[in-house]
């Protein structure tokens, strides 16, 4: 029986002198069905601690931490899949004709979704708009996209407009946190997003920092090593 999909897709440091290590992209993906309930349930814990802003790892510090962390509960809870693709940027080697910073950027996004095909079932796939070239972004992707005819729709929306682009934010923030920590380029850690990728790590059972089996479907992580 064929089944709709929508998947809500964001980017962490995605840009090349943004003075961060890692690019990710990640989605999160939610049965069309349970789209209405779910946002419901998201408002209610939002209003519960009288949360009124939108949600973002960025929004995380010790004041938000209890909305935040009923959150990362509720989404382990329920029946929403998380993905992410991370590459390490020192590792693109731009002196490649055919492998500029551009051309791995959406190669990461092909990887983020072709893994999700399933032809009996349709997905739509939205993407936050992050700048002013997300027509000639959507273009491309729609090109790089067409082989698979279970995409019925692919288009950009803001990120104040759904709360499961939000949800991959926090979910992507967390994972890009937990990286620059290891690495060493996180300065007067904050210790609620700190509690909060522990809490990810318990719920998910991985340790954030490598690629994980497609068998892992409710939280999959792919690390793409270009040496």
């Amino acid at each position: 029986m064929s089944k709709t999909f929508n998947i809500y897709c964001d980017e962490s440091t995605h840009l090349m002198h943004d003075g961060h290590p890692y690019m990710l992209l990640g989605y999160t993906s939610i049965a069309y069905p349970q789209i209405k309930i779910a946002k419901e349930e998201i408002k209610a814990i939002k209003a519960k601690y009288n949360y009124k802003d939108e949600l973002k790892w960025t929004n995380v510090h010790d004041a938000t931490y209890k909305v935040y962390a009923e959150l990362i509960d509720w989404f382990f809870m329920n029946d929403l899949e998380f993905r992410a693709v991370i590459v390490d940027k020192s590792q693109i080697d731009e002196s490649r004709a055919d492998y500029t910073f551009n051309d791995f950027y959406f190669r990461m996004y092909f990887q983020l979704l072709h893994t999700k095909v399933d032809f009996q079932n349709t997905y739509n796939v939205y993407l936050d708009i992050k700048d002013t070239c997300s027509s000639e972004k959507l273009e491309t992707l729609n090109r790089i996209m067409s082989y698979n005819s279970s995409i019925g729709k692919l288009q950009f929306i803001r990120s104040h407009e759904s709360v499961f682009i939000q949800l991959s934010d926090v979910l992507m923030g967390a994972i890009n946190y937990n990286l620059r920590i290891e690495k060493g380029d996180v300065q007067g850690k904050v210790i609620a997003k700190r509690k909060l990728v522990e809490k990810i790590k318990r719920h998910s059972n991985i340790s954030l920092n490598s690629t994980t089996p497609l068998s892992r479907k409710k939280f999959n992580l792919f690390f793409i090593s270009l040496k």
